[in-house]
């Protein structure tokens, strides 16, 4: 009993004289983190103070935490506005319907790419499907608006079936299915590099077995393939579930993208917050809403790490 007391006692230094050692021998590796560390201390939390000006009046020259405290007026200001309230549908809108559409294509993509046997084959197929996610946003929009313009190819091939050619990029209504199409395109390979991941991690064995036992290729992936990658598949539905109300890498797409005349179904809520704050120089309001936005978010994030736990006993904490 003594002994196993005095073993709990000599624990935590054990366990610091390890990780000491662990991290003299393999000090390159920690160093490495040095860069990440500063750039998300720099870049994500000090920017977090910035976040009083929610509630305090900023004037540009002034006090950079603002100059007076006006509470929750700015709060109130864009809860009656009905240009936020359009910005905030449009954001769950694209973003739930990009998520419908993205997300079990996605998998459906990757569990293809893993039935692949000829590994030249899969490697050609893997390497055209991430090409997109590495051309800058930029330019994909350069193409996407060259694609939809009235003198693109989709038009031109309209008016070759007798049909009347679409101004997508100035309708309203197109802008949803332009957004969720390009998006798929970009995002549709390089979203299953996780997923492929996760299947090397599968003991092939158990492919064996069942092909043993009559199981054809369909029951294999049913039966085999999805649950080993269950935790996986919920993690990512996670994190995007918590991001529906954030904009992600979706602003600069927008912005580049949209123009007054699409405004009712493209401002979403950081384009909005972008034209209040750096283009209005409404900074406190812009920030209120950016904070509000935040809040959703985490709001969001939780519920469906809660509801994970319950449905699948996977979760992110």
């Amino acid at each position: 009993m003594s002994s196993n007391r005095r073993g709990l006692a000599m624990g935590p230094t054990q366990n610091k004289q390890t990780f000491g050692k662990h991290m003299g021998k393999y000090w390159q590796l920690y160093a490495m983190l040095i860069i990440p560390i500063i750039y998300y201390v720099v870049f994500r939390y000090i920017p977090m103070f910035g976040n009083i000006i929610a509630f305090r009046k900023y004037r540009a020259g002034g006090n950079i935490f603002g100059d007076e405290f006006v509470g929750f007026k700015y709060f109130k200001q864009f809860i009656g506005d009905k240009t936020f309230w359009r910005a905030f549908a449009n954001t769950l809108t694209l973003n739930i319907s990009y998520l419908i559409v993205r997300f079990p294509l996605t998998l459906i993509f990757a569990l293809l790419i893993n039935e692949i046997r000829n590994v030249h084959w899969k490697k050609f197929v893997q390497t055209v499907s991430y090409l997109p996610h590495f051309i800058s946003i930029v330019i994909m929009c350069g193409m996407i608006k060259e694609l939809v313009s009235t003198s693109g190819p989709i038009n031109n091939l309209i008016a070759q079936f007798g049909g009347e050619k679409i101004s997508f990029i100035s309708e309203a209504k197109w802008f949803s299915t332009i957004f969720i199409t390009s998006g798929v395109w970009q995002s549709l390979g390089w979203g299953t590099i996780l997923y492929l991941a996760a299947m090397s991690n599968i003991n092939p064995s158990l492919y064996e077995a069942a092909a043993v036992d009559g199981a054809g290729h369909f029951k294999r992936v049913w039966h085999i393939t999805i649950p080993s990658i269950l935790p996986t598949i919920t993690t990512l539905l996670i994190l995007d579930i918590g991001g529906l109300v954030g904009s992600g890498g979706a602003f600069e797409k927008v912005y580049l993208l949209y123009n007054p005349m699409t405004y009712e179904t493209a401002d979403i809520i950081s384009t909005y917050v972008f034209r209040m704050g750096i283009g209005g120089g409404n900074f406190s309001y812009a920030t209120a809403v950016g904070l509000f936005e935040g809040i959703i978010n985490l709001t969001l994030l939780s519920i469906a790490n809660i509801a994970s736990k319950k449905l699948t006993d996977s979760s992110l904490w």
